[in-house]
């Protein structure tokens, strides 16, 4: 019987989904897996009203509940009385994790290797997440997630690259790195060497089938020499960046426990700019940051400029228990909320500056579904006309809509 998914939260645990499918229908049962995200306290609400809704519509289904929030938030989980049992981070993966004797939460603390992730596509999706990293070493006040995924650990290179030589083997033409702190890669292998900007190396030269490697979110003050040069030097390595930035004033920078300050963010975006003039950058933003006043939230607005932003995730703060961040002096609902509307609406603009200067040329575009397209820069496209997904496609761009391009 197959297995049923339900996920929540990152591109990782899209991917996880995927990959643990095999290992939970193993036995056979009627089962729904619940991959949850601990990220926000909404994301634990909207995970808990699904698994009761899961439990009125399949009675008889055996309801598992995975992920960060299995980790984080243990006990909450294990006291409602449709939750089946517990699978943790470190043993979701494994055949072992889905076991009668398996330990569920709590080891992913201790745990020391990434365990790397085994499909041949992901299900509903063009592109596909490889994940080389899992785990953080850093403490932002606001974030649980380094204690639903433990420290930062890394998928050795051969392991990604016979991931990835699986993906291209089977169809795929676009492949994202992605992880926890993705800039974190290689710190704990063992052997040579080997940051992120290397591996990116070693994916483009042993994989020449792939024609885009892709980026997810990155922290730029863990940009070093060999990432920067890759970006410069490797036109399979996509021209668009996802930078966690949370913030534009180095008080609350500080306060967020992040490791940059405002300048370097505005720096790291001119040099890549020099050593890529068509690169684009997203960023994720969080408005109302306890303690935040106008003015340093100004700073943040400012940001979007400064830096060129086009591709603008906003976070309006939510207090996570247990974190720093919730015990600072809160910034008022109705601040945050309005905040958060001004951060979206200067994205907007600015995502409208990006689109007006596409208009008029010829841009490759990689079909997805849909009738819809990205760019090499991540931009969408609207493409005219009937076309298969996973197809490249020469397009010129007659106008926009104000969130995606359209080709002609």
């Amino acid at each position: 019987m197959a297995v049923e998914t339900l996920t929540f939260g990152c591109r990782l645990n899209i991917v996880e989904s995927e990959a643990l499918r095999a290992h939970a229908a193993a036995d056979g049962r009627d089962r729904v897996v619940v991959n949850t995200c601990a990220v926000t306290a909404e994301a634990g609400r909207q995970a808990r009203k699904a698994i009761r809704r899961v439990a009125r519509e399949r009675p008889g289904a055996e309801i598992v509940v995975t992920g960060c929030g299995a980790e984080v938030e243990t006990a909450a989980y294990a006291a409602m009385p449709e939750v089946a049992r517990l699978v943790g981070n470190a043993e979701k993966l494994r055949p072992e994790g889905w076991s009668s004797a398996a330990t569920g939460p709590g080891a992913v603390m201790a745990a020391r290797r990434a365990d790397p992730t085994r499909i041949g596509a992901v299900a509903g999706h063009t592109r596909a997440f490889v994940p080389v990293q899992n785990g953080c070493d850093h403490r932002c006040t606001f974030c649980v997630i380094p204690f639903g995924r433990g420290v930062s650990r890394s998928v050795p290179a051969s392991d990604v690259i016979a991931q990835i030589e699986t993906l291209v083997a089977q169809g795929g033409r676009e492949v994202v790195l992605t992880g926890v702190d993705l800039t974190a890669y290689g710190r704990d292998l063992a052997g040579p060497p080997l940051s992120l900007g290397g591996l990116v190396r070693a994916i483009l030269r042993a994989v020449p089938g792939l024609p885009r490697l892709r980026l997810s979110s990155i922290d730029s003050v863990e940009a070093d020499d060999a990432l920067l040069a890759a970006i410069a030097e490797e036109p399979r390595l996509m021209p668009h960046l996802h930078l966690s930035l949370q913030a534009g004033d180095d008080l609350i920078l500080k306060r967020m426990k992040r490791r940059h300050l405002r300048a370097d963010a505005i720096r790291f975006c001119e040099i890549v700019r020099r050593l890529r003039p068509d690169m684009v950058f997203g960023a994720d933003l969080i408005a109302g940051f306890p303690t935040e006043t106008e003015a340093q939230f100004g700073r943040s607005l400012d940001l979007v400029a400064e830096c060129g932003l086009t591709h603008l995730h906003v976070f309006p703060y939510s207090p996570r228990p247990g974190t720093p961040a919730a015990r600072m002096p809160p910034v008022a609902p109705e601040a945050i909320r309005a905040r958060a509307a001004r951060l979206r609406t200067a994205g907007a603009d600015a995502l409208r500056r990006h689109l007006d200067a596409q208009v008029g040329r010829r841009l490759t575009v990689l079909a997805e579904r849909g009738g819809i397209g990205r760019s090499a820069d991540f931009t969408a496209v609207r493409l005219a006309g009937a076309v298969a997904a996973g197809t490249f496609h020469d397009v010129g761009i007659a106008g926009h809509d104000g969130a995606r391009l359209i080709g002609a």
